[in-house]
């Protein structure tokens, strides 16, 4: 989590810093809804609404996505492709995950028809990221 040094831009809100960079780093961290971030907080004691949530992620989230980026480790110098077949709804759909040496998974495509070209493509695209 994020500490309180890197939370300067955080003054004169109704709530300490430390609420406003819990729920915004839970929001982006895990991908959580606004009402879920609304019952977390309500589970420690804090009442908020999940628009005041909104409204703290609208106007501090890129510096907790930037942190968050950053301390994330690089991915492995190798990569590869797999290919799985998988069934959504009953009907077979092609799923191409890239991952590195390590077993991270860096991205996924999902595709209704196998297109080799384009999930070649599609690590090309991630590879230049």
């Amino acid at each position: 989590m994020l500490n309180t040094e890197d939370l300067s831009r955080i003054k004169g809100f109704r709530f300490p810093k430390s609420v406003i960079g819990s729920a915004v780093w839970a929001y982006h961290r895990f991908a959580l809804s606004l009402r879920e971030v609304e019952d977390l907080l309500a589970e420690r004691g804090v009442t908020v609404s999940y628009e005041t949530v909104r409204d703290w992620v609208n106007r501090f989230g890129r510096q907790f996505t930037a942190r968050i980026r950053r301390d994330r480790p690089a991915p492995a110098d190798k990569w590869h492709l797999d290919e799985v077949v998988i069934r959504i709804k009953g009907r077979s759909h092609w799923l191409w995950r890239a991952v590195d040496a390590n077993g991270d998974v860096l991205d996924i495509l999902v595709q209704s028809r196998r297109n080799k070209a384009a999930a070649l493509r599609f690590l090309r695209k991630l590879m230049k990221r």
